[in-house]
């Protein structure tokens, strides 16, 4: 598997739909939801973060 540009572009293209879709689908949900992201603790925040880059490491080495 080779990593150039424009594999990069086309990943960053797919995460960014990826992202759009629940605010396109459903903006006062993605507002309720942002609100209470807004409410939680760093610590909860950067737990919820450590698990989104594992498994995505974990999705990386499995496809790779």
């Amino acid at each position: 598997m080779s990593l150039d540009s424009e594999t990069l572009w086309l990943a960053f293209g797919l995460m960014l739909i990826v992202e759009g879709i629940f605010p396109f689908a459903s903006p006062q949900g993605w507002r309720d939801k942002m609100a209470q992201l807004l409410s939680l603790e760093d610590g909860q925040i950067r737990f919820f973060g450590l698990v989104c880059v594992l498994a995505g490491l974990l999705m990386v080495w499995w496809l790779g």
